[in-house]
């Protein structure tokens, strides 16, 4: 594997791994996120409810009585990579509802750390997934999973080890300034900080994207700046986090708080942002096969309670008072478009409800215009008898097949016509063709 020239060695190289998965029953695992610790604080379950929204909280955590969150911890060491610890987060849909989400926590030692991102993103002459990740992923999940169709101890759950994994990176340098990736005079104005910050989040390096010089204020337009201290990038495949000044390692009040952040509150604002992501898709699929068949006021109605049940349950743009959460999940949502499909998906939806309402009452007229033309001729026949005082049934025969030979003439006026295409929901040019 070809290794990336001037990589630094950070004091924190954090990498969350996340990748889709499938979990028909609950682990016998600790309930809940795995827990971070630094000084007096620990990210449990509680103390990150205080940080987000009841409906958020519900969606990450889920409830005592119903929990969707679980977690194992480790300390399963190979080379430079650590294996942390996991999480399973059910996060079901519809059509889906063992969907899930695995979630595995690692810390690289030495200059490692972009490699491990460029393995992860199966980069050119890389490997899926680092060794040491792939066998300490089997020994966590024990008989609660499989990778692939290969089931390891049971196969209860299914790892979709062939997706692309969401990567989530935190690199604080162990001297004042991060050395530059890209030397080249055309990038001499791109800071150091922003070259890695772009890189980690990318999964790149020189080799893999040499980026044009002229689009290199786009790559890092988007970027938090978190505090003076450090900032953040999210894009389509990866986010990552910077640290602008020497990290003075577990002395260091602020890094300390930030990686346990980063690893907790931060992550799970990325994480509704996918789960967002993976409902939308759905129901973008699910409205374009409204008019695929019969049956499309039924499937319209179901959908739009969908639509109703994920905008009060799972659409969220405002997680927490604090602002930084926020910030991170709208960066995730502008990268996919969520906002801007999410309202096409409502006004598509409104659309697809007004075709259908129309033709429901152009059905009800069609109805009501066959009753006129059948009743007209043969209410006025036997109205007509009734008056005459006639009891003759053959009378009765003869001036019922009058009226039904004159609603047969009636049918075939261009009245007519509109009446039968309005009553199968057709206008007359359809039903000639």
């Amino acid at each position: 594997m070809r290794h990336t020239r001037n990589a630094p060695t950070g004091v924190r190289q954090i990498i969350a791994v996340v990748l889709p998965a499938r979990l028909p029953t609950d682990p016998a695992w600790p309930r809940g996120p795995l827990p971070f610790t630094h000084g007096a604080r620990t990210t449990t379950t509680d103390t990150r409810r205080t940080y987000f929204t009841p409906a958020v909280a519900s969606v990450l955590y889920g409830t005592p009585e119903r929990p969707t969150r679980w977690h194992r911890h480790t300390q399963h060491t190979d080379g430079p990579l650590t294996v942390d610890g996991v999480e399973l987060l059910r996060t079901p849909t519809d059509d889906n509802p063992d969907r899930a989400l695995a979630i595995l926590h690692l810390t690289i030692a030495g200059p490692e750390l972009l490699d491990t991102l460029r393995s992860l993103a199966r980069r050119p002459g890389t490997t899926s997934l680092p060794l040491a990740a792939e066998s300490a992923l089997n020994a966590l999940l024990e008989d609660n999973a499989h990778s692939g169709s290969e089931p390891l101890l049971g196969g209860r759950a299914t790892i979709e080890s062939d997706a692309l994994p969401y990567t989530v990176t935190l690199l604080t340098p162990s001297r004042q300034s991060l050395p530059r990736l890209y030397r080249g005079r055309d990038h001499r104005r791109w800071l150091p900080t922003q070259q890695w910050l772009w890189a980690l989040a990318s999964r790149t390096n020189a080799d893999d994207y040499p980026p044009d010089p002229a689009t290199v204020p786009q790559l890092t337009g988007g970027t938090l700046r978190l505090s003076a201290d450090w900032s953040a990038l999210v894009l389509r495949q990866g986010a990552a986090f910077i640290g602008h000044r020497r990290d003075h390692g577990p002395s260091d009040p602020f890094y300390g708080y930030a990686e346990l952040h980063a690893r907790s509150i931060y992550l799970d604002a990325l994480l509704l942002g996918m789960i967002q992501r993976t409902h939308i898709d759905h129901l973008t699929e699910d409205l374009a096969q409204v008019f695929t068949g019969p049956g499309e006021a039924n499937r319209l109605s179901r959908l739009e309670r969908r639509i109703a049940h994920f905008r009060s349950t799972y659409w969220r743009q405002h997680l927490t008072t604090h602002g930084i959460a926020n910030d991170l999940l709208i960066a995730y949502q502008q990268q996919y478009r969520l906002s801007d499909r999410f309202t096409e998906i409502l006004a598509e939806a409104a659309d697809h409800n007004r075709l259908i309402q129309t033709q429901e009452n152009q059905q009800i007229s069609g109805a009501l215009g066959v009753l006129t033309i059948l009743g007209l001729p043969l209410g006025t026949a036997l109205g007509v008898l009734q008056v005459l005082g006639d009891e003759d049934p053959w009378h009765l025969v003869t001036a019922t097949s009058g009226a039904l030979a004159a609603t047969a003439v009636l049918l075939t006026t261009r009245y007519g016509r509109l009446v039968l295409a309005a009553l199968r929901g057709r206008s007359p040019n359809e039903r000639d063709q």
